[in-house]
């Protein structure tokens, strides 16, 4: 550790707020009820825009202020905002398997990512962005709107990591297309990186990254260039890799360091995470363990695959990188080139 230079004092580090961070006064409609856990901000401007919702008995637009004092309704029905008045920000990661769909309620009643998460009072799990219905892998689920905003906005340039097997001849060519960008249906598109990651034949394994998240983004990417997806798998949003140890239909909630981390990434400030009762610990261990899997076996310590730096990107490689400047354990890379565990 470097020696201060003689006659200067150490400027004192400020202590990260941690405390839970109350909001007070008016402020836009779509973000009040989004820190409440209500829904995402985008799925509040559609009820906005469909005059689904409104506040006093009238109805809103986007952009409006009101305060948790206010009288919320959507559909004629009560909403309750009280947790809006204080920040609950907790945060999930979830390993989706196939035939999942990322919505809260399915038309067709197709089984969804909410089915098996731990339920809540007074707030709501939020997905934070989405997988289709064939895809699997990472999903991160929070109670905060804001940081659900900030972590799907693409202004944060927050990158998805894909482990994806590809069925069809790929060559350099293609691969710097796609680096460089194609023409698809709703605008450009390109993956920031591509990497090899075994196989043999016309069925090879690759690991790209994406800065934003576009329906079925990967797939068209790929399909543009007369090759076939066969595999999809999400095995990083952000700082927070899917650990190995979490099963398919499996959940785990994160700690308050890698929370914190996350936070960090988008700019916001630390919050302290609500300390469950033990009623409510048994109850999410409970439906914990009856989620397949698993076996309702305890893991050990908790250490969550959380980096507060970007993963290191040199020589062609996109090896997931922890804090330590090693690569992080359970970064859901496939041991083989056949598995998609």
């Amino acid at each position: 550790m470097a020696s201060e230079r003689p006659g200067r004092k150490a400027k004192p580090t400020a202590k990260p707020v941690v405390d839970a961070v109350t909001n007070e006064g008016p402020e836009r409609i779509q973000k009040l009820l989004a820190r409440a856990g209500i829904g995402s901000r985008r799925e509040i401007e559609g009820w906005m825009e469909a005059g689904r919702l409104t506040v006093n008995g009238e109805a809103v637009t986007p952009g409006q202020k009101a305060t948790v004092n206010d009288r919320f309704e959507l559909d004629e029905k009560r909403l309750e905002v009280a947790a809006a008045a204080v920040t609950v920000r907790r945060v999930l990661i979830y390993n989706k398997p196939e035939g999942e769909v990322t919505t809260r309620k399915d038309p067709e009643g197709r089984p969804t990512v909410f089915d098996r998460l731990p339920r809540l009072k007074d707030t709501r799990w939020i997905s934070i962005g989405r997988l289709d219905i064939n895809t699997t892998g990472l999903v991160l689920f929070t109670t905060d709107g804001e940081l659900a905003n900030r972590l799907m906005h693409p202004s944060s340039q927050i990158d998805r990591e894909y482990a994806v097997r590809v069925f069809g001849e790929v060559d350099d060519a293609m691969i710097e297309r796609l680096k460089a960008g194609v023409l698809l249906e709703d605008g450009m598109a390109k993956f920031s990186d591509i990497s090899q990651a075994g196989g043999s034949g016309i069925n090879r394994w690759y690991h790209v990254t994406l800065l934003e998240g576009r329906n079925r983004e990967v797939r068209r990417l790929w399909e543009s260039q007369g090759v076939r997806v066969s595999r999809l798998k999400r095995v990083r949003y952000g700082p927070v890799f899917l650990p190995s140890r979490l099963t398919l239909g499996k959940w785990e909630e994160l700690d308050q360091k890698a929370v914190d981390t996350l936070s960090r990434t988008v700019g916001l400030t630390p919050v302290d995470i609500p300390q469950k009762t033990p009623d409510e610990k048994a109850a999410h261990e409970r439906q914990r363990r009856k989620s397949p899997g698993g076996g309702g076996k305890k893991t050990g310590s908790r250490r969550w695959d959380v980096s507060d730096t970007k993963p290191a990107r040199s020589g062609g490689s996109d090896k997931p990188r922890g804090s330590a400047g090693k690569p992080a354990r359970g970064s859901g890379r496939p041991r083989k080139p056949h598995s998609d565990r």
